[in-house]
Formats: C-alpha cells, structure tokens, sequence
C-alpha cells in the first residue's frame, strides 16, 4: 500500500493521479495541480516530518531549482501532508512524461543508444551540474546514476534534466570534500577508501559511468551480475574501451571516457566545466567515415541495472491511437505528447516513427 492514494486531495491544491515509482527513501506519484496542471510529488517515507525538516533536507535542491536551468529539474513546492503512515513531508516538481533516463535507455531494446544521442543527454547532464558545481564553495551531487537523470521532449527536442539533489551537499571549502553518498556502482575509487572524500571529480565519475553504460549496456567496471556486491575489488580489471564494445564510438570520445573514469581524482576532470568543454568540442565522425555494422549490445541488452518490464508493442501502439484521439481536443496537445513519450518506454521502435509527433506537438502544433 502506498502513502497516497489516487483521487486523493492534497492541501485542496493536488489530485494524485498515479504511482510513478518507489525509492528506498520516497515514493513519487503524478498529481494535478488545481491550477497548474501536472506535476510530480515526490514523497518521504521518513513519518513525522516538520516543515522545518523538509525545508532542511531540500535546501540545496530549492536553491538550484531558483536558478532555472533548463537542465535542472524545478522543484515549485515543499510542505508536509496526512499520508497513510502519518505525517510526511513532500515536493512537487516538473512532471517529465518520458520518464527516467533508466527507462529511456531501456526503450531502445537489443539496440545500443545511438552515440550522438548519448553525448547530447550527457552533455545536457553536465550543464546541470556546472550549476552546482560553479558555486563558491561547489555544490555536489553524490547521487548521479540513469534513475536521477530525467529525460522528455520540449519544442526544441530531446530534454535532460537532472533531478534528486535529495543528498545534494556544498563540499568543505578547505578541502573540497564532504561526506559520500549514493548508489556504489556509480562511485568512485576513492570513496571506497574514504568515506568523505566525495568531490566533483566523484560526480564526473558518476557521470562518466553513465555515458559508459549509454555507450555500451555495461558498466566500466565490476562484476556484471550483481551491482550490489560492487566494492574496491573491482577496479583491479582494465577497463574496456568502449569502442571495442560500440564499432561507432571514436578515439576521441574513448579518451574523454577514459579521463572522466580515471582512477586517481587529480587525473580526471576535476568538474563538470571540464568535463563539458571536452564534449562540446566532439564531433561525430562523418556519415561516410562510420562502420557499416549496427549498433547492437553484445551481452544480455539492458540487463546490467536488474530486470525491467518487457516491451509492449500492442500497449504501445494503443497509447499511441488514445494520443491521437486526445491531440484532436481543444487544448489537449501537452497531454497527447505526455502519453506519447510514455509510448515509447513500451516499444523502442516507435521512438524512431514517431518521435517528430511529440515534437510538433510540444511545440503547440496539430497535424
């Protein structure tokens, strides 16, 4: 049983609509603003919050949410309501129909995410993290990984935003560091060994580890089969260019993964700033220069996170005619293209059919 339940009011502003996932911490669901229209709320387990503590536990991701940063997820409220289980403090947020960046690499099935895809959501990723990352002393996330990356269409296109500065922390202005945090398949080295030695350099990690598994369906390092072993041990084996793996990834970009996931800290990036220069200035190689062969995964595709719910095509292709049918509706186009992205979580093939849909759509225009 959930904290809330659909049809719930909340505050007498938000309607739950529906459970969108479950976290160790928090359960999030799809509300409707009586006003606004939708949003995401992300509620705490933790029963008996004040105010006082939820503003405590979200002033990091409040302040960086103010600056507005396209590639920030926006955090609009925070309060505490009657649950289930008791008084618990929640957030409300930008809704993103497509979901996680876990769902969106998942919906491209035995295919391998295309390389020029993978490098515009990871160098929207950075963009968000410069944010943080540029302030005096820097902000750090601690928790970056595919499930904290939210990616949607706007009307300019694909959108990634970064979301859940829940363990967001400024580091030590002496040192640079503050205490780790996060999921360890996506820390670095270094926090193995001391556990308040997370940085920015550890969030380039973070981030480096993802554009590896986008690039290839594996992580760079550690046993394949069961992330919650991942340990110290793990970075013994060298890791594997990813253009061993991926035919279409270029010299260039391998050696851009291999400094963001340098062992040592003082050989990486030592922030998403630099991290980002050196992704701006890669180029695809030319269409005609590219290998003939297709991207596909060569291991167990998309397995490397855990299991995951299987492709739908019928379900999909039925959401894709309800969205049609609501397109037609008077002020109906922002919910068409919200049920179309989570379409393309169903079947990864119509992402590729009908992709250029969601973007008229989002852009106020019907076809």
């Amino acid at each position: 049983m959930g904290l809330l339940q659909e049809g719930q009011i909340i505050r007498s502003t938000y309607e739950v609509e529906r459970k969108l996932g479950e976290g160790a911490f928090a359960e999030v669901w799809r509300v409707k603003h009586r006003f606004l229209g939708r949003q995401a709320m992300k509620v705490f387990k933790m029963i008996g919050m004040t105010i006082e503590e939820t503003e405590q536990l979200l002033g990091e991701a409040i302040m960086l949410s103010r600056i507005g940063h396209p590639n920030i997820i926006r955090v609009f409220d925070a309060n505490v309501t009657e649950t289930s289980g008791g008084i618990c403090g929640f957030f409300t947020m930008e809704y993103i129909a497509g979901g996680t960046l876990d769902q969106f690499w998942r919906s491209h099935g035995t295919n391998l995410v295309p390389v020029e895809t993978t490098v515009d959501v990871i160098t929207q990723v950075c963009r968000g993290l410069v944010v943080g990352h540029s302030e005096k002393p820097p902000i750090i996330h601690r928790d970056i990984k595919p499930q904290n990356i939210l990616v949607g269409y706007d009307a300019a296109g694909l959108r990634a935003r970064v979301s859940d500065f829940g363990l967001a922390k400024r580091v030590n202005p002496l040192t640079l560091l503050a205490s780790a945090r996060g999921t360890r398949s996506f820390k670095p080295p270094e926090v193995f060994r001391d556990l308040k030695a997370d940085s920015a350099a550890g969030d380039v990690w973070a981030v480096g580890s993802v554009l590896y598994l986008l690039l290839t369906d594996r992580l760079p390092y550690g046993n394949q089969s069961d992330i919650e072993l991942f340990d110290s041990k793990c970075f013994e084996q060298p890791m594997i260019p990813p253009s061993r793996i991926n035919v279409q990834v270029d010299p260039v970009l391998d050696q851009i993964v291999f400094r963001a996931l340098a062992l040592k800290s003082e050989d990486r990036y030592p922030s998403a700033i630099e991290f980002l220069a050196d992704l701006a200035r890669w180029k695809p190689r030319p269409s005609g220069t590219r290998g003939l062969q297709k991207s596909h995964s060569t291991d167990a595709s998309k397995s490397v996170l855990g299991s995951h719910t299987p492709a739908n095509e019928s379900l999909a292709r039925r959401m894709v005619e309800q969205a049609v049918e609501i397109s037609r509706g008077t002020g109906k186009l922002s919910e068409a293209a919200d049920l179309l992205e989570e379409a393309f979580n169903k079947w990864p093939d119509l992402r590729a059919d009908k992709e250029y849909l969601v973007k008229l759509w989002r852009r106020g225009i019907m076809i």
